[in-house]
């Protein structure tokens, strides 16, 4: 592997640690500022800031590499998130923790300059492979993040923020000295109808029978968000869990997923078709969720993690079905429609689930996964529903 896809697999894992060191800690860092005693609210109030400024700045950052090239807008990224880290590491007040997510959500959008470096520098025959490292590499990320992120928090809850303001000064330097440009930088204006992050869903009305599929991914990627937002409050308020224990279990929680959607996926659509893997998956996120919704003993949660592995089917069997609703032509919108789809779920979801945490929280806090499951349910009659054209044969392909 050449030096500059070292620099961009790293940067994509250090985008993931940062994600996910904050979950185990944030629940504290936002009582410590506001010296409230019920800070679901704020945790929503952040989540959804830092989602929709990556929604917004995405296809910004975006635009800048086709201009300017790939490298600048790198580096400014990076500097970007080293910065970040640094004020939310000493920032004594609310309105700087937002800030601070903000930057970080802005920094985070260059996921998708990533990716297209990663385009420019490989070969056609290699591209797949080197995005399955890429995919790989933010999952790992993700994983690590919430456990470093309660380690370091119990020994002091500014720490996770200095360790990532170090981890992503060093890779700044390492882009700085090795990093080279992979795109010519072009003097064609900028297209600012492109800048405009809403415009992917002027094709939900072109593309016939979108938007059953489109709903379903909408909630799924939602209901996805319900982790991150309250976990960390959940785990403290029924268990009393420190840092440690809130991370290790994230992080087996993204182990299980990641192991699911990298081996089960294939082999239960082969044996049960898409919509019942699907519809299995719902199932099996289901149970696990009713356990957490009724137990007292933190042995369950981490005994229950295996049903959760059903969980990680359902995703890429509607992806895969969600390829045959329109052409080959029509795939590139698709896909973008799809992306826009889920950024805007993240922007949505924790603000409703924050808020219900916010009411149940003192007399059931389990309440918030039964209120997953309900949301889940939705998306059964729309499953069983969909008009899906069948999967080419070898021999048709």
């Amino acid at each position: 592997m050449n030096k500059a896809l070292v620099v961009i697999f790293t940067t994509i894992g250090l985008d993931a640690v940062g994600i996910g060191l904050i979950f185990p800690i944030l629940p504290r860092l936002i009582a410590e500022v506001t010296h409230a005693g019920n800070v679901a609210a704020y945790i929503g109030i952040m989540t959804s800031l830092y989602a929709a400024m990556q929604f917004i700045c995405a296809p910004v950052l975006g635009a800048l590499s086709d201009r300017l090239g790939r490298r600048p807008v790198l580096l400014i990224s990076m500097t970007g998130a080293a910065v970040n880290y640094l004020i939310l590491a000493f920032a004594p007040h609310l309105w700087m923790l937002l800030i601070g997510r903000a930057v970080a959500g802005l920094t985070s959008a260059n996921i998708s300059v990533a990716s297209a470096y990663i385009t420019d520098i490989s070969a056609e025959e290699t591209r797949a492979r080197r995005f399955g490292l890429f995919n790989a590499t933010f999952g790992i990320g993700f994983i690590v993040g919430p456990v470093l992120g309660g380690i370091l928090g119990d020994y002091w809850l500014r720490l996770p923020f200095i360790a990532a303001a170090v981890l992503n000064a060093g890779n700044l330097l390492l882009a700085l000295l090795v990093l080279p440009e992979s795109r010519k930088p072009s003097r064609e204006r900028i297209d600012l109808a492109a800048l405009n992050p809403l415009r992917p869903f002027r094709w939900l009305i072109s593309m016939r029978g979108l938007l059953p599929i489109i709903t379903v991914f909408f909630i799924f990627s939602g209901v996805g968000e319900v982790y991150g937002t309250c976990w960390a409050l959940w785990g403290h308020d029924v268990f009393g869990w420190n840092g440690l224990w809130i991370g290790l279990s994230l992080g087996t929680y993204g182990a299980c997923q990641a192991l699911a959607q990298m081996f089960l996926p294939g082999p239960a659509v082969k044996l049960l078709g898409e919509r019942v893997t699907i519809l299995t998956g719902l199932a099996g996120t289901s149970l696990a969720l009713a356990v957490m919704a009724f137990t007292t003993q933190p042995w369950m949660i981490f005994a229950v993690m295996p049903v959760f592995v059903l969980g990680g089917i359902g995703v890429p069997s509607l992806q895969s079905m969600a390829t045959r609703v329109v052409s080959g032509e029509q795939q590139g919108q698709f896909q973008g429609l799809l992306a826009s789809v889920v950024s805007l779920s993240s922007i949505v979801a924790p603000l409703g689930f924050s808020s219900f945490y916010f009411v149940v929280q003192q007399q059931w806090p389990g309440a918030i996964w039964l209120s997953a499951i309900a949301v889940y349910a939705i998306t059964v009659p729309i499953v069983l529903g969909l008009s899906i054209p069948r999967m080419r044969t070898a021999e048709a392909a």
